[in-house]
């Protein structure tokens, strides 16, 4: 998202502008709101965007699909995806896509259908995801990490017909009351490397023993179903404005729903971003790691990646040694990580010097970034490393530090072209708060969701009048930044006192010798509610209670300092960006 040198600016082939390229195409909608303008008082951020990034965009008046079809034209010899040795070009890719959504539409499927698609990041999962919305379909997002309840919960709620996946995944997918019509089955055999194909051989094994997977449905193989299906494919006639997305979610509300994103929502994205980026089409290698079940790898690595005809560089797991080894081989300029991602790899780094000179940007979301992760890192790579924010809702980039060397520490940074944000009273959602002081923060863009599948109540509750509620406390200073303090529902209220456990956590994790720290509210009937601290460190016998309060009497304000301290050795739980689950943490005994 961002560029390593200030002075690039998007550009079409032949030093031809980009809103040129497209209108001489025929493909320049006008999806914008026109009522954001370059300056306004109540849009301070605006002024403080980086030089040659609009305030409002035109944008392509296509469906996903497009964006391959696009990035083939243009670059059609470019590699696409790089994976172990195998690597595609745009061209080729293209070809792929095509192949399997002729497969789709011989096996049945109508335009709206749903295709789960559970794959890690593999090249099958472009050509799949590529393929459904050529064939006119919706992706339905399976993650490699859910049970089999979960998933089946999924297909179920969504009506799937088809799932693509991975052999060894496929008892996830064929398990259950809701069987596939069609399961489409890929392998990570013949690719990895000895001792890995013998740890997949013996997965296989023990999930699939001597059987073959889905018995009771039609399953077809992917390398040979592409292989027999035609070059030629008459995609359906799609609406911008129909489905293309759907993703699970615990939502702004708590409870697990599916976020449905239009294409639209997700165009808008990948144009928002590309624009931030400023970067030149055709030069940009991305390490794609973060997982493409969630919206935030999908959009800031696939979708930005192939608007602007970027290679990538695609990992199935995140481990560190492998992602060095990928970033010294591959030399990408740009790496999108989670916080969780950065901290384990100055881990390793702080053990054998690494050449990581080629990453120019660092893009961290999906959790708040502490700072002296962020320092630690750019000292042994040299990287810009800029925060974002988002929600699953959102497509789901809405703000991001800039990209002129500005960006406000311990913020989110500025919203995004067409990205409008307020932040609110949180009693009422009414007013709109000063300059400064907390509230809930609300967001408008065309990223912004379709609604939640077959949940219009849910829908209503977070989407009003066009403004997206994130349910996330949140402040704007004078220029226009936006600063997270903390989730509505994690608030404290403890005597009457507000306390937000982010301004707590920042506070402790200065305390010697912690590894990491959460704070939640235990009940308590004489407050309400107490602070609770819940930290980790390498080993209790080094931890001394009584100058831990001494440090909280010194840092903190009576009402902020933990009354209770729990003191363990064992990680936080975390979901897959990287969040703390404050949820599982209340529910411990304490």
């Amino acid at each position: 998202m961002i560029a390593a040198n200030e002075s690039k600016t998007i550009e079409a082939p032949h030093g031809q502008s980009l809103a040129a390229w497209l209108e001489s195409l025929g493909h320049l909608g006008g999806w914008y709101r026109p009522d954001i303008k370059h300056t306004r008082p109540d849009f301070p951020w605006l002024s403080h965007y980086a030089t040659g990034v609009p305030a409002r965009l035109a944008y392509p008046n296509q469906t996903l699909a497009w964006l391959l079809e696009q990035a083939a034209q243009r670059f059609p010899t470019r590699t696409a995806c790089h994976y172990y040795q195998e690597h595609l070009t745009y061209s080729e890719l293209l070809e792929k896509a095509r192949r399997l959504a002729a497969v789709f539409i011989r096996e049945g499927l109508q335009p709206g259908d749903r295709v789960g698609v559970l794959f890690p990041n593999l090249p099958e999962t472009l050509i799949t995801l590529f393929a459904t919305w050529l064939a006119g379909g919706v992706v339905v997002s399976l993650s490699p990490l859910m049970v089999a309840d979960e998933v089946q919960r999924l297909l179920s709620a969504t009506g799937c017909r088809f799932v693509v996946t991975l052999d060894v995944l496929s008892p996830l997918v064929c398990v259950g009351t809701h069987v596939p019509d069609v399961v489409i089955l890929s392998s990570l055999s013949g690719r990895l490397s000895r001792l890995e194909t013998l740890g997949y051989a013996w997965v296989r094994f023990q999930r699939l023993g001597f059987g073959g997977a889905c018995p009771k449905t039609r399953v077809l193989q992917f390398d040979d179903a592409i292989k027999h299906a035609p070059r030629e494919l008459n995609s359906p006639a799609m609406s911008v404005d129909s489905p293309a997305f759907v993703l699970p979610t615990g939502g702004t509300t708590g409870n697990p729903k599916a976020v449905t994103l239009s294409h639209r929502n997700l165009l808008s994205q990948a144009w928002q971003l590309a624009h931030w980026s400023r970067s030149y089409h055709g030069e940009e290698t991305i390490l794609a790691v973060l997982p493409f079940f969630h919206s935030y790898g999908l959009s800031s690595s696939v979708l930005m990646g192939f608007a602007l005809g970027a290679t990538l560089v695609l990992h199935h797991r995140f481990r560190p040694q492998s992602v060095i080894r990928l970033i010294e081989e591959h030399r990408p300029t740009v790496f999108l990580a989670v916080p969780a991602m950065l901290a384990a790899l100055n881990k390793d780094l702080r053990q054998k010097k690494h050449d990581l000179s080629s990453l120019q940007r660092v893009i961290s979301g999906g959790a708040a970034l502490p700072q002296k992760i962020a320092d630690e890192f750019h000292s042994v790579s040299g990287a810009q490393i800029v925060e974002g924010y988002g929600l699953s809702e959102a497509s789901p980039v809405t703000h991001a530090g800039p990209v002129n060397g500005t960006v406000m520490s311990g913020t989110i940074g500025l919203p995004l072209p067409d990205t409008e944000a307020r932040i609110v009273d949180r009693e009422t959602g009414m007013q709109q708060m000063p300059l400064g002081e907390v509230g809930e923060l609300m967001v408008r863009g065309p990223q912004v969701m379709l609604g939640y599948w077959h949940d219009p109540a849910a829908t209503d509750r977070v989407i009003r009048e066009g403004w997206l509620h994130t349910g996330d406390l949140a402040t704007c200073d004078e220029r226009g930044y936006f600063r997270i303090v903390d989730r509505i529902k994690d608030l404290i209220i403890t005597s009457g006192f507000n306390v937000y456990p982010g301004d707590v956590e920042e506070v402790l994790r200065t305390y010697p010798g912690l590894k990491d720290v959460a704070v939640v509210g235990d009940p308590d009937e004489d407050r309400g509610e107490v602070v609770r601290a819940i930290i980790v460190v390498e080993s209790t016998k080094t931890f001394h209670r009584s100058d831990f309060d001494d440090f909280c009497h010194q840092k903190l304000a009576a009402y902020k300092r933990p009354r209770k301290v729990d003191v363990q050795t064992q990680d936080l739980p975390r979901n897959f960006l990287g969040k703390v689950l404050r949820r599982e943490l209340r529910k411990q005994e304490n």
